[in-house]
């Protein structure tokens, strides 16, 4: 007769959460916590101590181009980043960028203690955090297989996107509060502290399917070394998912310089009402993370019902302005942005050959982090000449298109489909689009759907 712990240990290790039957992808997902929770912690305090305090006029200017100044390294460092993550151990690459990440801060902190830094000096540390956020991100997306089971890929996938949430919740609720009480100088010290805490979770981790180094390759096989241009012209249906979410971005990133500018001028509220619009984005994107996976349909209808109902969500503040609306239109924003990421990320994990990982991953950084400087820097401009309710509405008029465009993507796939020849192999957008399943599949599945598409996992 087997001993009870012996026969019921393995299956009890199977039903928990997999940051802790997993302790090495647990320790990384924590430092991705708090490097995220830090970074969104210093963009939204700083943020709000430009509308509240440090801008008297211009707030959205001021507010804009500093959240561009955040958004930029993402999109100018992809050559390097791609580099980087695809030649050097992805310990060291996460473990070394939160650790200057975190002296950065740190001596940020000493400067804003000692006495009130010029607006440059900010404005310079939110660019060399964002340069290490940058590089941390798609390291650890692409570190995925190498902490964790094929099986697992898309519980890890879930816990990814939802750090999002939590550090959006996180930092949401903690930056303006801390302006509030302690001007800057609280909101760089906590940045400095979850920075290094997060350097040495990733040092301690263990990654055990890298016992050949990142580059690992089976015997006999030639490594590839592909440059980002050919990586996405073998990819055209993922490539057009890419631009449609980068014009998506463009008003729906928005909403980080449209809260605060609403807060002030039509809620005439303070930072704990910037705290809660804050909040309802971040638990509306944890929900989406977790639920993402369980709705039928394509991904493309999927994720365009979700830009639609975005649409709607942004909208809605400027047609019945209310701290209640706005926080029920952000829960509701913030849900759908956390499905669509379920869905397309794990997609694009399933999708993207091993080997063009880390460049892939970059470059879909750098797509849909390039509206993000155009457009805080717009609506940023606009803040200074429409009212915050107007900028609502801008934002809702103009992601409906979106959805439209990614809804006729995923039609035109099954189409083309349906009118191919039967007897060529299908490869490319329509495979892709004709997915109706969850993303959270067995490893068979997996398996399944890689072969399908054309593409190997």
């Amino acid at each position: 007769m087997t001993p009870p712990d012996i026969a019921t240990g393995p299956r009890n290790r199977e039903q928990l959460p997999l940051v802790l039957r997993n302790p090495a992808f647990g320790a990384v997902w924590t430092a991705q916590v708090l490097t995220q929770a830090a970074a969104r912690m210093f963009q939204v305090g700083v943020v709000w101590w430009l509308v509240s305090q440090a801008a008297d006029t211009d707030r959205g200017l001021a507010s804009g181009a500093f959240l561009a100044v955040s958004t930029l390294p993402a999109v100018a460092l992809v050559p390097l980043v791609a580099r980087v993550v695809a030649r050097c151990p992805h310990r060291s690459v996460l473990a070394g960028a939160a650790a200057v990440a975190g002296l950065a801060a740190a001596a940020t902190a000493t400067w804003t203690y000692a006495a009130q830094p010029p607006t440059g000096v900010i404005y310079g540390a939110a660019l060399l955090l964002a340069g290490c956020q940058a590089l941390f991100d798609p390291c650890l997306t692409t570190s995925v297989p190498e902490l964790v089971e094929d099986a697992d890929i898309e519980a890890a996938t879930g816990f990814e996107l939802a750090t999002q949430s939590l550090a959006g919740l996180a930092g949401g609720l903690l930056g303006p509060l801390l302006v509030d009480a302690w001007d800057l100088a609280g909101i760089v010290a906590g940045c400095a502290g979850a920075y290094l805490v997060a350097a040495a979770l990733v040092a301690a981790a263990r990654f055990p399917r890298t016992a050949a180094g990142p580059a690992a390759h089976a015997p006999g096989d030639v490594p590839r070394h592909r440059t980002l241009r050919q990586i996405l012209a073998d990819l055209p249906f993922i490539r057009m998912v890419l631009l449609c979410f980068a014009a998506a971005n463009v008003f729906t990133t928005a909403v980080y310089v449209v809260m605060p500018l609403y807060t002030r001028s039509v809620l005439h509220g303070q930072g704990s009402t910037v705290a809660a619009l804050e909040a309802a984005l971040g638990v509306g994107t944890l929900l989406g993370s977790f639920t993402g996976g369980r709705l039928p349909g394509s991904p493309t209808a999927v994720g365009g019902t979700c830009l639609a109902l975005m649409a709607l969500a942004l909208g809605m503040p400027g047609l019945a302005p209310g701290l209640a609306v706005a926080l029920v239109s952000l829960l509701l924003a913030g849900w759908c942005v956390g499905v669509i990421g379920v869905r397309f990320v794990a997609l694009f994990q399933r999708s993207v050959p091993a080997a063009d990982k880390p460049g892939f991953f970059a470059v879909m950084q750098a797509v849909l982090g390039a509206t993000f400087p155009l457009s805080s820097l717009v609506f940023g401009v606009l803040g200074d000449h429409l009212e915050a309710r107007w900028l609502c509405l801008v934002q809702g008029v103009g992601l409906a298109p979106v959805a439209v465009a990614l809804f006729l993507l995923g039609r035109g796939g099954r189409v083309a489909s349906e009118d191919g020849d039967a007897g060529a192999p299908l490869t490319g957008p329509q495979h892709i689009a004709d997915q109706v399943g969850p993303p959270y599949a067995s490893a068979e599945d997996t398996h399944a759907d890689a072969a399908s598409l054309g593409v190997a996992r």
